[in-house]
């Protein structure tokens, strides 16, 4: 079995295996009370005023204490952040990094908006709904249930994981996600391509990294 794990992980491309690891990491930290939920949230007086910043990093990993809220959110965020890794950033890593990383600088900058002190779940949607812009035409199939076209996909799970939540705030989260997703979208897809007509830095990550 170890074998068999270790093979289904090198096969995940890097940045959304590192990704996963912290992520399941911070949850079994949290499980096992080495840690606790109010040493990993972010705020700004906690991150900057309090001289903490590790809360700006550790609020993207962590989904909550593991259950299927937990499960619902690590499924689809690894298979569309590794399809989009695969596919539209094959051989690109360094561009995939700097979309996540611009992506969370934004997150962070609008978490007042909707007082959220875990972000992990709204970077989660940004490859997702990516990815959904990127292939229109794919029908996806939810949970064998029914199939919709890509771009619905975001709205789709957004509401389930309402359902599964139960409260508005995990959908504002969502949706908070999905928004900074259509700027990642718009920038990369639209702006520099159709308004620049090249790599800015906003679209490609700068050389050094």
């Amino acid at each position: 079995m170890p074998v068999g794990i270790e093979a289904w992980l090198t096969q995940i491309p890097p940045v959304t295996r590192a990704w996963l690891a912290l992520s399941v990491l911070t949850s079994l930290a949290v499980q096992c009370q080495l840690v606790t939920p109010l040493q990993l949230y972010f705020s700004f007086k906690s991150a900057f005023t309090n001289a903490q910043p590790w809360r700006a990093a550790t609020t993207f990993f962590y989904f909550g204490s593991i259950s299927l809220d937990f499960v619902f959110h690590m499924f689809f965020f690894m298979r569309y952040s590794r399809m989009l890794e695969e596919s539209s950033f094959a051989n690109r890593t360094a561009d995939y990094f700097w979309l996540l990383l611009t992506s969370s600088a934004m997150l962070l900058s609008l978490s007042p908006l909707v007082n959220l002190p875990f972000l992990s779940s709204s970077l989660a949607f940004v490859p997702i709904y990516l990815w959904s812009r990127r292939h229109p035409s794919t029908p996806i199939s939810l949970f064998g249930l029914f199939t919709i076209s890509a771009p619905y996909l975001p709205l789709a799970l957004v509401a389930f994981s309402w359902i599964i939540s139960g409260t508005w705030k995990a959908a504002a989260g969502d949706l908070l996600g999905c928004a900074v997703g259509h700027v990642g979208w718009f920038v990369r897809d639209v702006w520099s391509r159709e308004m620049v007509g090249g790599r800015t830095v906003l679209s490609e990550a700068p050389d050094v990294l």
